[in-house]
């Protein structure tokens, strides 16, 4: 009976459970809310005449747009991945030929079927999702090193190259149009600001397109930076003219005043973009301080403030691009130190990954819209546009590069030059600002359109496809895959110290000096914010060193653990086990013990805090202003000493009590070279010889001097011309003993070196008395 009693409460349930589930789907479902077919009663309860309930259902509207997106990044993820399964196809000809070859197939067969091909490339679509994936992955594995040192030479092909560019092309394209033959009664409407304007449009090179094509040839550091450097920091010209040439051309007129403001406009757009990225990248860098307990999140904070970056900048009509790098480029070494080693590989393969999708469905879409799109082919215009964006690129890599090379040590030579002109490659960027553009103010929209599409193609697969024979026919230099090591990095900064130390003695502030200061204040203030625990007081070799260790582990456990590291690695010993190298006999186990936490962390704190100690800064000096420092050390002491030297002078003056010579004979002048004497003084003669006594603070000089006559009369004008003396009363010759004469020859030798210039030949001396 209890069983009876269970079945029942079942049946009962499974019945209530599907009439939920029966009613729901018929208040839910589009298709029978649509037609009303099935409703429900007032009572709950349902008839058997109604129809019958749905086991399959077509309802593709709902899911139509995500759908077709997943589709297409599908279809562009296989054509990536099977061009390089094709053998020596990936070689010839680029990916992005390849992709926009594809592009143009999908968009033949879908207008062969007669349907509509829809906008893939829509504007908001191309700025709004597929650019800024491929902007933040240049931006964030931006290297910094080269960029900021070629910064100089980027910035004068960006701006000077850009402008001459948009001038060069739309001057002498508008001259083109007004020649006015009847082929081109079409082109004499176009104005000047109509083709300057699609002049400003057709001279920025894409970082798309240069990425797509510079990575394959593996083209040298210094011409990647410097092609790829333009390509990043011409959006702001590029923004700028746009803007500038779109008003003017919808008003019709120009004034000085406009003029004026588009100028400054230019400033306020590069400036003000880089400004939000930076900003946006501070508050990237303050968060991540924060994310210790929360690991998932740490790459969403990264991703979240460089689009709000991005999209900022957007809204007051300011450089997105510039923001973008500025944000990637300013957070990632505080994010590093603060986030995990998880979040770091999230970050660099989510970012890999998206950034290649949106390169892929780019070039794809550039393809279908070439198909889908309306054109209208004018030979003349489009010729003249190939020709002229050619021309003026080559002009203008050369003539600035004549310019640069004054002011460069390294120069770019001949080659260098033809690869920076040859790499300037157009892309979807000038695309999408020509289908921006208004068909109702620009009734000239469609020629536009295809004679960028021309220039797009042309600069792909002409040069594209081209530049990779060329660079191994001219034998440029390849770029180096080497791991940094550690010998390398102390070699790095020690050149740095170097120079920048020669810079400070020379008196001169080159970029060396400011990048120092800019390191200091780094290091004092804004690690100290940005950074969380003991990394923001991490020296940079330290953390260099931690860094390649994290790398030498994954290596070791992807290889196996067991496995022999390979040669290329470079070879870091790490505190915790150090272990002594084998020998080829047979020893007893020899292993350095293991230290202890508290014994590592106290080692770890001495090299943080003496093994990057730099020098404390006094004040810049040259040889021309050389000046002693007040407050260096031992001066105190010179003066001191100088002061002692006055007042010994002034003593030796005051106890000059001799009244015979006076203080400026050479008697005195010897007296003072000699020693530095207390005393003067006159004590009465014993036996008639008179005395004087002179007090002496050398050791070597006697106590008293007597003064005999050692002078006769024969030889007084001989003597007397030599100097001045100090006769005593002569005495009668008859009266002296040997004993006596020998005493006055000692007495004499003691006199002369006090009152003599010097010794005479004559005489036999022993040797100076004076030192």
């Amino acid at each position: 009976k209890g069983k009876k009693t269970l079945f029942q409460h079942l049946v009962f349930l499974e019945g209530s459970v599907f009439t939920v589930a029966v009613a729901s789907s018929d208040q839910h479902s589009p298709i029978t809310a649509h037609s009303g077919s099935h409703k429900a009663t007032d009572h709950g309860s349902h008839n058997n005449t109604g129809k019958a309930f749905p086991v399959l259902d077509l309802n593709y509207e709902n899911v139509r747009v995500p759908f077709e997106i997943s589709l297409w990044v599908l279809l562009a993820s296989l054509m990536k991945l099977g061009f390089h399964l094709v053998p020596h196809l990936s070689n010839i000809v680029p990916e992005s030929c390849l992709l926009i070859v594809v592009g143009l197939l999908v968009g033949g067969i879908i207008r062969g079927t007669g349907e509509t091909v829809p906008p893939v490339l829509d504007s908001k679509l191309f700025f709004y999702i597929l650019l800024p994936p491929i902007i933040l992955d240049a931006g964030y594995f931006l290297p910094i090193r080269p960029f900021m040192e070629n910064l100089g030479t980027i910035l004068i092909f960006a701006v000077v190259g850009t402008l001459w560019n948009a001038f060069f092309v739309g001057g002498l394209l508008y001259g083109v149009c007004q020649i006015g033959t009847e082929s081109s009664s079409i082109l004499s409407r176009i104005g000047l600001l109509q083709c300057l304007l699609f002049g400003s449009i057709i001279s920025a090179v894409d970082p798309v397109a240069v990425l797509a094509v510079f990575e394959e040839i593996h083209i040298n550091e210094l011409l990647h930076i410097l092609v790829f450097g333009e390509s990043l920091l011409n959006d702001a010209v590029t923004v700028v003219l746009y803007h500038l040439f779109e008003e003017f051309s919808g008003i019709g007129s120009v004034t000085l005043l406009k003029g004026f403001l588009g100028v400054i406009s230019f400033f306020v757009v590069a400036l003000g973009g880089v400004l939000v990225g930076v900003l946006y990248g501070i508050l990237a860098a303050f968060t991540s301080r924060f994310t210790s307990h929360t690991r998932v999140i740490e790459p969403l904070f990264v991703f979240l403030y460089s689009y709000m970056a991005y999209l900022s900048a957007e809204i007051f009509h300011l450089s997105g691009i510039m923001a973008l790098i500025a944000c990637g480029a300013v957070m990632r070494p505080y994010v590093e130190a603060n986030i995990s080693h998880k979040s770091h590989t999230t970050i660099k393969y989510f970012l890999k990954m998206w950034s290649s999708v949106s390169e892929t469905l780019i070039f794809i879409f550039l393809g279908v819209a070439t198909v889908a799109g309306p054109h209208d082919w004018n030979w003349t215009f489009v010729t003249v546009t190939v020709i002229l964006c050619l021309v003026a690129r080559v002009i203008g890599v050369v003539g600035l590069t004549f310019i640069i090379n004054k002011f460069r040590i390294v120069k770019l030579t001949t080659k260098d030059q033809f690869i920076i002109a040859y790499g300037g490659l157009r892309g979807a960027i000038a695309f999408s600002l020509g289908f921006l553009l208004n068909k109702e103010h620009f009734p000239e929209r469609e020629i536009f359109l295809t004679a960028i599409i021309t220039v797009i193609f042309f600069t792909v697969f002409v040069q594209g496809m081209t530049i990779k024979p060329l660079v191994e026919l001219l034998a440029v230099k390849k770029k180096q895959e080497a791991k940094r090591s550690i010998n390398e990095e102390i070699h790095t900064q020690f050149l740095d110290h170097l120079l920048t130390g020669i810079e400070d003695i020379c008196g001169h502030y080159g970029h060396h000096h400011w990048k120092d200061k800019l390191n200091r204040f780094n290091k004092k203030y804004v690690k100290k914010c940005l950074i969380a625990g003991e990394r923001s007081k991490e020296p940079q070799l330290i953390a260099f060193y931690h860094k390649m260790e994290m790398k030498q582990a994954i290596q070791l456990v992807e290889s196996g653990g067991g496995i022999k590291m390979p040669s290329a690695v470079p070879s870091t010993v790490s505190m915790q086990n150090i272990q002594p190298r084998p020998s080829t006999k047979p020893a007893p186990e020899r292993a350095i013990p293991q230290l202890s936490k508290n014994k590592e962390e106290e080692i770890r704190k001495i090299l943080r805090t003496n093994l990057q100690r730099t020098r404390q800064r006094l004040r810049s000096y040259n040889r021309h202003t050389l000046v002693a420092d007040p407050y260096e050390d031992g001066l105190s002491d010179l003066f001191l000493k100088k002061q002692k030297m006055f007042q010994i002078e002034k003593k030796m003056n005051t106890y000059l009590t001799v009244p015979a010579p006076p203080p400026d004979s050479p008697t005195m002048c010897r007296a003072r070279l000699a020693s530095d004497p207390q005393a003067y003084s006159i004590k009465p003669a014993s036996n008639k010889v008179p005395m004087i006594q002179v007090d002496l603070a050398s050791p070597q000089s006697p106590d008293s001097v007597n003064l005999l006559d050692e002078f006769g009369q024969a030889n007084q004008q001989e003597e007397e011309e030599q100097g001045l003396m100090m006769k005593p009363p002569s005495r009668p010759r008859e009266a002296k003993k040997p004993s006596e004469e020998d005493e006055a020859k000692d007495q004499q030798r003691l006199m002369r070196c006090l009152s003599d210039p010097g010794p005479s030949a004559d005489e036999d001396e022993d040797g100076a008395f004076l030192p």
